[in-house]
C-alpha cells in the first residue's frame, strides 16, 4: 500500500512553533466561540418568534457545533501555553542546577605552553 503525502498545511502547522500556535489558536477560538454564541442567539430569538422548527433547530445545532469548536480550540491555546510555562520552568530550574554543581566541581589546571611543562 501506498503512502498519502501529508496535506501542506498539516507540514507548515508541524514546523511551528509553540508560541506561535498559541498565539493563533487563542484568538481564533474565542472569534469562535463569540461566533457561537450569536448564532445561538439568533436560533432562540428564531424559536421565540414561532419560526418553523427546521430553522431554529438547524441555527442552533450550527450555534452549539461552534460553541463547541470555540471551546476547543481555546482549550487547545491554554494546552500549549501551559507547554511553554513549563518549559521555562524547567530551563530555569536546570540553569539553577548547573550553577550550584559549578561551586562544588574542582577547577582543573590547564597546562601553559605547548608541551605541557
Amino acid at each position: 500500500m501506498t503512502k498519502l503525502a501529508k496535506p501542506p498545511g498539516q507540514q507548515l502547522v508541524k514546523r511551528m512553533s509553540t508560541r506561535t500556535k498559541a498565539l493563533i489558536v487563542g484568538p481564533l477560538g474565542l472569534l469562535l466561540f463569540s461566533v457561537g454564541l450569536c448564532v445561538f442567539g439568533t436560533a432562540v430569538a428564531s424559536y421565540q418568534v414561532g419560526a418553523p422548527f427546521r430553522q431554529w433547530f438547524l441555527w442552533g445545532v450550527y450555534g452549539l457545533i461552534l460553541l463547541n469548536g470555540g471551546l476547543l480550540l481555546f482549550g487547545l491555546a491554554v494546552r500549549y501555553r501551559v507547554q511553554l510555562d513549563y518549559r521555562r520552568f524547567v530551563r530555569q530550574e536546570l540553569k539553577k542546577r548547573d550553577r550550584e554543581w559549578a561551586r562544588f566541581r574542582p577547577k582543573r589546571k590547564i597546562p601553559s605552553g605547548k608541551d605541557g611543562i
